[in-house]
């Protein structure tokens, strides 16, 4: 797998079929990244599981933290890691001992580990690295297009979007 540039389809592929997804490193600071992400999953139908040691027990976003990906109470379809690339391979140790392993491991902006990546892609894992899943449902959506963005068009006109889960989609007007 080329981790330098990812097709459209195979980004589409995985928002499509992921149902679930934990967040490791969820934050309960509503300005961090951590927690935009968490809450927009949470808005667009994913079942979200934090993952945070400093929050264990609590609840973010509406959602019951984990202290540790061993901790979660189901199986989940996504792992997604708000880590620095220093801290991949320990989690990686701690995803291919999941009772049950996910379908695929998410690296957020800047975290990026290609002996990780492929370790966990020979165990069947998808992998994506160094990208946002929340930037690339809303590019891939055409959510972020409306106001302009990655669409070569400016409109003050706010689309109508499609109801239902994971709508993935703008209803033209």
């Amino acid at each position: 797998m080329n981790h330098d540039s990812y097709d459209d389809a195979y980004i589409s592929g995985i928002l499509n079929t992921v149902k679930s997804v934990t967040i490791v490193g969820a934050s309960a600071n509503e300005v961090r990244p951590s927690f935009f992400v968490t809450k927009y999953l949470i808005d667009k139908g994913y079942t979200v599981f934090p993952v945070n040691p400093g929050q264990a027990g609590k609840e973010i976003a509406g959602r019951p933290v984990a202290a540790t990906l061993a901790d979660l109470a189901e199986p989940v379809d996504m792992v997604d890691v708000f880590r620095p690339s220093s801290a991949i391979p320990g989690l990686t140790e701690e995803i291919l001992a999941m009772e049950t392993l996910p379908k695929v491991v998410w690296m957020q902006l800047t975290v990026r580990d290609d002996a990780s990546a492929k370790r966990l892609e020979e165990k069947g894992i998808q992998v994506v690295m160094d990208r946002c899943p929340k930037i690339e449902y809303a590019r891939l959506s055409r959510e972020i297009g409306w106001n302009g963005v990655n669409s070569r068009v400016i409109s003050s006109k706010k689309p109508i979007m499609r109801k239902g889960f994971q709508s993935f989609g703008i209803r033209q007007r």
